[in-house]
């Protein structure tokens, strides 16, 4: 009798050990799912880049957009056109914008008049660069978008539809265009 009692209590420990290491087992499961739920959450940088430039336009959509812009490089000019493939500079401009759902306006004058103005020293790529063009006497004439800058030598490089070689990248220490600078508009979404 007193080896089936024996018998017993070791049969109702060895259970009971089971059953705590079956409950740790557990445990340890759920903490690794909670591990890889925390994992998944994490691993969505978005919010690092959705302002990088300073600007109601995304990251990526500045990207898309000057991607979009220097696709064009080559496209003939054609007074009054907006593209898809001969261009106006105003019509480039508000062609490239609106691939990426974004309006701003249709003349270079309603371009500049929209949109946000900022200092030269604040441009960035994406923004719009605005000029006189011999027909408008002081008055803005001609548009690009921001390619490029250099805060150091106060230039940047812009890409736009030139009346003689069509949709181009100029500087702005081009003589022509160093003189006739009006001002930069930041496009407001």
């Amino acid at each position: 009798m007193k080896q089936k009692i024996i018998f017993c209590i070791l049969l109702l420990l060895i259970s009971s050990v089971d059953m705590t290491m079956a409950k740790n087992r557990k445990k340890k499961k759920t903490k690794k799912v909670n591990r890889i739920e925390q994992y998944e959450e994490i691993d969505n940088f978005d919010f690092l880049y959705e302002n990088d430039y300073n600007t109601n336009v995304s990251f990526a959509t500045v990207d898309d957009i000057l991607a979009q812009a220097t696709s064009l490089i080559g496209a003939r000019y054609r007074s009054g056109s907006k593209g898809p493939y001969t261009f106006d500079c105003s019509g480039f401009t508000s062609y490239v914008y609106g691939l990426n759902h974004v309006s701003i306006g249709s003349s270079s004058r309603e371009q500049y008049a929209r949109n946000i103005p900022i200092s030269r020293e604040e441009m960035q790529p994406g923004d719009l660069v605005f000029f006189t063009s011999p027909r408008s006497g002081r008055n803005v004439g001609h548009v690009g978008i921001i390619v490029d800058v250099d805060p150091i030598n106060d230039t940047f490089t812009f890409i736009h539809a030139s009346t003689k070689e069509g949709v181009k990248i100029s500087n702005s220490t081009d003589g022509y265009y160093q003189r006739r600078y009006v001002g930069v508009r930041r496009v407001e979404k």
